[in-house]
């Protein structure tokens, strides 16, 4: 959730201004960062274990990868209910409290004696994920002077980035090394040190005055119904996300039964993966300002044609590698672009529309490697990939939509023209 953060800025900046301006805290800004760092590698760990942990729990590679999808399912409704059901509570507390379910989230996965116990520690992670990210840009704001926010936001959200990178072939590594209950245990020590280091440099942060409550969590869905295309594109985006990740999470078993690379190999191939990602997500924003939604229509048609590509030259190695850096790089940048649009569609209500999209998001990961992970029990990875690939193609067509529709009421989406 990179951009989480980024585009919640200008609101939550005027919301929480203070009239005195405040010390840096930069210490606790890098505590946080480290934070983000263990929650995205604890997140996204299972894809690269996927196969050793269905092995050691006795299930198929399908429903190991259920843990991606049961962390994004409690992660859409923490995002959607945190604030209301945390009421008083002092945020500082708060995010030591999820940072120390990250640890524990950790621990039980680790020790898992079977598959419940497994998706338990799962749906854990995914409180957290939904809790954090929703807390994320309003915690940096209040850490730092306004004029010092948005480095902030990037030093927090640089944890995001590197563990994007880093933690999937890291983790492949691991499993071969102490394997994956090995791997999820070297969570917890990066989750305490983060929780040592916020406890130690977070200052009391007191919620508003004005606290939401459970009715006002709905009203954030109003957000379909004050400008056209929002709910298409909103469908679009969410499409990407089912797409992207009913394809991503199965495949490391994909490597090893069709492509047949075992060990070291696929930890170095999820390293590309990681790479083009970190690549893209550089680059995407200049791509982004020569043609807005031309580039968010061509990604998910490069990410679908990927898909079926990697279908007719899975057993060739080196178009593999070709083809998943292809899909690292548009699949980790085409978020970017997404969140831009959010910016774009509600310039009043970035925090809001960031909310909403934070949950569409996450269902939309919990929903796409669901039914990846059926498909791929049931029907093979050849029809994990065809549907993703139909995904993603839904999802360009949707966007073209939503462009013609930003065309036709410029004034109400945003100041700039669409290409």
């Amino acid at each position: 959730m990179t951009a989480t953060a980024i585009n919640a800025l200008k609101s939550s900046t005027d919301r929480l201004h203070e009239p005195q301006e405040q010390p840096a805290a930069w210490s606790a800004v890098l505590a946080m960062s480290v934070c983000a760092f263990a929650l995205i590698a604890s997140e996204f760990l299972p894809v690269s274990l996927l196969t050793p942990m269905a092995a050691d729990l006795h299930v198929t590679e399908g429903m190991a990868g259920q843990g991606i999808a049961i962390s994004g399912a409690f992660a859409v409704l923490t995002s959607l209910f945190i604030s209301a059901l945390a009421g008083n509570l002092n945020r500082k507390t708060l995010l030591l409290g999820l940072t120390v379910a990250m640890g524990g989230s950790g621990a039980i996965v680790a020790l898992a004696p079977n598959y419940f116990t497994y998706m338990l520690g799962r749906a854990l992670i995914g409180v957290v994920v939904g809790g954090f990210w929703s807390m994320s840009a309003a915690t940096a704001i209040r850490l730092v002077p306004a004029h010092d926010v948005p480095r902030a936001l990037a030093i927090v959200n640089g944890g995001n980035a590197l563990a994007t990178v880093v933690a999937a072939p890291l983790g492949a590594y691991l499993g071969t090394v102490i394997g994956w209950r090995g791997a999820f245990l070297c969570l917890v020590p990066v989750s305490l040190m983060a929780l040592a280091w916020q406890w130690k440099t977070l200052p009391s942060m007191q919620p508003a005055a004005r606290a939401p409550g459970i009715a006002r969590v709905f009203q954030v869905f109003t957000l379909f119904k004050r400008r056209p295309g929002i709910t298409v594109g909103m469908l679009a985006s969410s499409l990407l996300f089912m797409g992207q990740f009913s394809l991503f999470t199965y495949v490391r078993p994909f490597l090893e039964t069709v492509t047949g690379v075992h060990g070291a190999t696929i930890s170095l191939m999820l390293l590309v993966i990681g790479a083009a990602g970190f690549i893209g997500t550089a680059l995407i924003g200049r791509v982004l300002q020569r043609g807005f939604y031309r580039t968010l229509i061509v990604i998910p048609l490069l990410m679908a044609a990927t898909a079926l590509a990697l279908i007719a030259f899975g057993g060739w190695l080196l178009a593999v590698v070709a083809l998943l850096a292809l899909w690292g790089l548009t699949g980790t940048s085409a978020p970017v672009g997404w969140w831009a649009w959010i910016a774009k569609v509600f310039p009043q209500d970035a925090e809001a529309g960031g909310g909403l999209f934070v949950a569409v998001v996450q269902l939309s990961i919990a929903v796409g490697s669901t039914l990846g992970g059926l498909l791929f029990d049931h029907r093979g990875y050849q029809s994990t990939f065809v549907m993703s690939a139909v995904m993603l193609a839904l999802c360009a067509a949707l966007t073209t939509m939503t462009a013609r529709a930003a065309k036709t009421n410029p004034a109400r989406t945003s100041g700039h023209a669409p290409r």
